[in-house]
């Protein structure tokens, strides 16, 4: 597959095949459920980002892009992950959800969305191997690490559920909400080249603050959200995982404990500085 630097027939099948699975979804209309909208989202928002992208690249307004701010290779790089990673959710949500033995619309659009996922994996694995590409920061292992942060966030936050009526929940919540903007800070200070050599502090010590916020809020959910989904509220008997509250409680307790590793591992490569990757100080 070869897209940047030669044919561009790679970015315009991920674009079609978003946006078929868009229309298809649509035709198929399913009740405003907060997964559906996620997915619906994310197959509108790819192929418009990949679009401006190859726009960009067609009349070569990244190589002023370049010079005057930000480092386009890492920009495309982190946004062809993300959106591996969302459409491989998407996938796994629908295949969940929305399929049965007759639901034969629901296997189109899951096969649909499998294919956008393979086609974004394959743009990310070409755009890692490029030796030709300067990509330092998301294509490194500090900024994958930071990619993850983010997905995994947002997995959580359209998870949310039965959290009314109890503080410490809605304690969680905030835990959950603040680190997501604090990582997409970093990722975006770190793409922009030039804001980062302007700025009067050190990176790594501003990134080591953030990070030891977020381990923190982080730690205080891990123990507060299971020990009040779950306080007096165990497993029913009949519960389906596409549709039991309880099961998509588990599934916020997990992705907490995801992230909070995800975290303290960043917090701890941060710190010792054996990420693989040298800022300029």
């Amino acid at each position: 597959c070869v897209c940047r630097g030669g044919a561009l027939w790679c970015d315009g099948c991920s674009i079609v095949m978003c946006v078929v699975t868009f229309v298809v979804s649509c035709i198929w209309g399913k009740p405003l459920h907060t997964y559906w909208i996620y997915c619906m989202v994310v197959w509108a928002l790819c192929p418009i980002i990949s679009l401006i992208i190859t726009i960009v690249e067609m009349f070569l307004i990244h190589k002023l892009i370049l010079v005057f701010c930000m480092d386009w290779d890492d920009f495309t790089t982190g946004m062809a992950m993300m959106a591996s990673l969302c459409t491989f959710s998407c996938t796994v949500m629908f295949a969940n959800f929305y399929t049965c033995r007759k639901c034969i619309w629901g296997w189109i659009v899951t096969i649909l969305s499998a294919v956008c996922c393979v086609l974004y994996c394959v743009e990310t694995f070409r755009d890692k191997c490029d030796a030709t590409r300067s990509a330092t920061y998301v294509a490194a292992l500090p900024g994958f690490i930071k990619i993850l942060e983010a997905f995994v966030a947002c997995i959580i936050l359209i998870s949310l559920i039965g959290y009314v009526g109890k503080p410490a929940l809605l304690w969680c919540i905030v835990a959950y909400v603040v680190p997501l903007p604090l990582t997409l800070l970093i990722i975006i200070t770190n793409i922009l080249t030039k804001l980062k050599n302007c700025l009067p502090f050190s990176i790594d010590r501003f990134t080591m603050l953030l990070l030891l916020i977020s381990v923190l809020l982080y730690i205080s959910a891990a123990i507060l959200w299971p020990t009040y989904s779950f306080k007096g509220n165990p497993r029913p008997t009949d519960c389906p995982g596409n549709s039991c509250i309880w099961s998509i409680q588990f599934v916020v307790t997990f992705m907490t404990y995801v992230n909070l590793g995800l975290y303290i591992a960043d917090l701890v490569l941060t710190c010792l500085g054996i990420c693989g990757f040298r800022r300029s100080q």
